[in-house]
């Protein structure tokens, strides 16, 4: 809820308070996800032998500064210094939080499980740019001022983080000081099942991109978060149920259809210009991360052992922000070329992931998923 509460209200903060161009919004994102990505290698890779439960809480903690630095900000520079603090924070936090969900969880109901989470974030995702527009109202139109809000919610996140009750870790016994997370040998199949989604992250720029997009449409800053909260609704109605099935029919299939309604989304906000069918598009488009975030950190977990699932998952999800840092920067160039504001890279983005999806639903790329752990 706090990071989904400043979340829409940041390019509006950028380009309408700090009149910054669309394409510092991009740049920013891109370079806070590519903080957040490096960050995750390391913290899940040491979280595989150190305990997952400090870095968690130092995550939660250190984005509650980022926060802060982000509403005081009154140059867009300090908004970038912000925004990468505040994913630093997310980046210490994510890889051993999916990993610690993962070791506490039965291979058969991975997809469960991260769907379950992927609903609960998603929730927040709901109520925070809910609780924005409340500020909003309250602060008079003041997005600044707005901003400041996502202080509570996230400083109560980083305190609830005392109630984690961690498993110890089981694969270092007195006999083998050195665990087997320390080796530098992943599965193939990870590496099969990596590859393939980070290539497809080059084409899956910022949300807040999209958000600039409706805001040139002519929508008001209560109409953009509303669209933004339609969204995360259908996100969150969608993961739990995406998870389920995805325990029960090949990954692959459920990633392709969520890569399906990616294309509907990226190509309907690029050829629409207003009305109510924006708010179609967008609700289309939250079926893509029902399908796709949960699955696809289920669909990474059942690929490497126990004792290595920190490193797995701060590997892939460290490859796709990289690929969402490129996405966004090449989106943001190319921002305002051609017969609308966003519509170019909409339209370049949501072609490739309709060819992507079909290649992947009919595993032309010849990806195998695991149905366990290796």
């Amino acid at each position: 809820a706090a990071s989904e509460l400043l979340y829409p209200l940041l390019p509006i903060f950028l380009t309408g308070v700090l009149a910054a161009p669309p394409v510092v919004v991009g740049v920013i994102e891109g370079l806070a996800d590519a903080t957040a990505g490096i960050v995750r290698y390391f913290a899940g890779k040491w979280s595989d032998t150190r305990g997952r439960k400090p870095f968690i809480g130092a995550g939660y903690g250190i984005a509650v500064l980022g926060k802060g630095l982000v509403a005081g900000a009154v140059v867009w520079p300090m908004v970038l210094f912000g925004r990468m603090t505040d994913r630093f924070g997310k980046g210490v936090r994510s890889a051993p939080r999916d990993a610690l969900i993962a070791a506490t969880t039965e291979p058969k109901d991975l997809g469960r499980a991260f769907g379950f989470h992927r609903m609960g974030d998603s929730l927040g995702a709901v109520i925070g740019p809910l609780l924005g527009l409340l500020a909003l109202s309250v602060m008079q139109g003041n997005v600044r001022a707005a901003m400041w809000w996502a202080l509570i919610p996230a400083s109560l996140s980083a305190a609830l983080t005392i109630l984690i009750r961690e498993p110890k870790l089981k694969h270092v016994t007195q006999h083998q000081q050195a665990p087997v997370a320390t080796s530098h040998h992943l599965s193939r199949s990870f590496w099969r099942v990596a590859t393939v989604l980070s290539v497809i992250s080059l084409v899956n720029f910022s949300d807040a991109l999209l958000l600039v997009r409706v805001l040139d449409l002519g929508f008001s800053t209560t109409e953009v978060v509303l669209a933004y909260v339609l969204f995360n609704s259908v996100y969150t109605i969608g993961s739990y149920p995406a998870g389920i099935v995805s325990d029960r029919i090949p990954r692959h299939i459920v990633y392709a259809i969520g890569l399906a309604f990616f294309a509907i989304g990226y190509l309907g906000l690029g050829l629409v210009d207003q009305g109510p069918w924006v708010y179609v598009v967008v609700a289309a488009y939250g079926v893509f991360p029902a399908l796709t975030d949960g699955v696809g950190k289920a669909w990474i977990a059942s690929t490497v052992s126990r004792d290595q699932l920190g490193r797995a998952q701060g590997v892939f999800q460290a490859l796709t922000t990289g690929g969402i840092l490129i996405a966004g920067l090449w989106a943001g160039l190319l921002w305002r070329i051609g017969p609308g504001n966003g519509v170019v890279p909409l339209l370049i983005a949501g072609s490739i992931a309709g060819i992507a999806s079909l290649l992947l639903g009919f595993n032309v790329v010849r990806i195998t998923p695991a149905s366990s752990r290796a």
